[in-house]
């Protein structure tokens, strides 16, 4: 598998020499509903990935059951389901749980801050401010 996109130092995404290499280079992934971009990773199952939040790494026992991801040695998304996490570990979210477009259904305080936010940037993306036009350049 040839990997196209990886974030440099700068968090920045950049094309890697594979890909470069092999001609196969798609942009990063976003959200087909609002449109945020997105880290793509592959799960155990066959064909199937999911995308996850991107920089957000939260403790496990915050997050409910069968909604914590954890990222594998090899770089495969692994749903704990409702196994109890250990003491300590972080997991990650899948984006669906705070996208601002889909239907929401959980009554935690942060993923609903977290929504909003998403929100916010969705609409930065979409959305120029009403009176908005190019300046004048004569």
């Amino acid at each position: 598998m040839v990997t196209c996109w990886e974030r440099s130092s700068s968090r920045a995404w950049s094309r890697s020499a594979a890909c470069r290499s092999s001609g196969l280079c798609r942009a990063p992934p976003s959200c087909p509903h609002c449109g945020l971009p997105q880290d793509r990773y592959r799960t155990l199952y066959d064909g199937h990935w999911v995308l996850l939040e991107p920089r957000i790494l939260v403790p496990a026992h915050t997050i409910p059951p069968r909604r914590r991801w954890i990222i594998t040695t090899d770089g495969t998304a692994m749903n704990l389901w409702d196994a109890e996490p250990l003491p300590g570990t972080r997991c990650r979210i899948a984006h669906r749980m705070v996208c601002p477009y889909l239907p929401h259904d959980d009554p935690w305080p942060w993923t609903t801050a977290l929504r909003q936010e998403n929100e916010r940037r969705a609409q930065r993306l979409f959305n120029l401010p009403d009176g908005w036009a190019l300046p004048d350049a004569g």
